[in-house]
């Protein structure tokens, strides 16, 4: 059966004002990434429909406000043709929000820029009964908040001290944010259970006898913002990217099949059975 188009009125980046006669466009922007010359011709079709300002949002897209709804389609064919098209914002997998990540965080643990246009090109837009925002941190510095979003995926790294060469200088206790090292007998200790896996500490070794032990992508599911803010529950954590994308777009899958509309998906991981599908997910993992 095909699918009707409503037309651009419908989509979910054409956002109805207070004045309902206009509306914003909300264009996509994965990552926040975009082009000087792409930046310039936002700026241009602004003018060109009236607009001396734009608006930077949230979720790192731009906004053109104050369009009248007769000329939606006429702004929505310039913003294809400019290669940033009218983005989501209702209940679909909206723009992917990620940090710098290592190409110029110096905290960073994961590209998360290059896994953001994956994970864009892969499921952006897609129709949910539910919104899902999709936020990537680099390090559990959390800039972008992963853990307040539908999904949240957080670079880590484990720390593995080189036997028997540690001079105890304690250079890395001081630089350890959790206070989870201390040096006992001239050699640094850490504390498993306070360890945050940020890797700040392998960064701060001035004899670089602190290496990456591992690296893995901590995704979390169920968190939001808003009135009622609530941390996301851990799923899984993998180690490369290719995982990272099955494990998220199964897991899309699964909340598009299991949700219902109406709800905020925090609130109903319980009666759709989180519990379960992380179980389904960990045994994957392990065979």
């Amino acid at each position: 059966m095909k699918k009707t188009d409503l037309g651009l009125h419908t989509k979910g980046g054409v956002i109805t004002q207070k004045n309902t006669e206009y509306c914003t466009i909300r264009t996509r922007m994965p990552a926040g990434i975009l082009t000087v010359e792409k930046m310039r011709g936002i700026a241009d079709i602004a003018e060109k429909y009236g607009q001396d300002t734009v608006h930077l949002t949230t979720r790192q897209t731009i906004e053109i406000p104050h369009i009248h709804y007769t000329e939606i389609d006429a702004i929505g064919k310039e913003l294809i043709e400019n290669q940033t098209p009218i983005g989501s914002e209702r209940d679909e997998v909206v723009n992917v929000v990620a940090c710098p990540g290592t190409d110029r965080c110096k905290f960073a643990n994961i590209d998360s820029i290059g896994l953001a246009l994956k994970l864009d090109e892969k499921l952006f837009g897609k129709e949910m009964p539910v919104k899902v925002r999709i936020s990537i941190s680099a390090c559990p510095y959390a800039c972008t908040s992963p853990i307040l979003n539908e999904i949240g995926i957080t670079g880590r790294v484990k720390p593995l001290r080189t036997p028997g060469l540690c001079t105890g200088c304690g250079h890395c206790t001081e630089s350890c944010l959790e206070y989870a090292i201390s040096v006992v007998n001239g050699i640094a200790v850490v504390d498993d259970e306070k360890c945050f896996q940020c890797g700040i500490c392998i960064e701060s070794c001035p004899f670089d006898l602190i290496e990456m032990a591992s690296r893995g992508y901590m995704i979390t599911v169920g968190g939001r913002r808003g009135r009622h803010p609530q941390l996301g529950r851990e799923l899984v954590e993998v180690e490369t990217e290719d995982e990272v994308v099955d494990v998220i777009d199964k897991l899309v899958y699964w909340v598009y099949r299991r949700a219902w509309s109406g709800r905020l998906l925090s609130d109903q991981l319980d009666e759709i059975q989180f519990e379960k599908f992380k179980g389904e997910v960990l045994k994957n993992k392990e065979e």
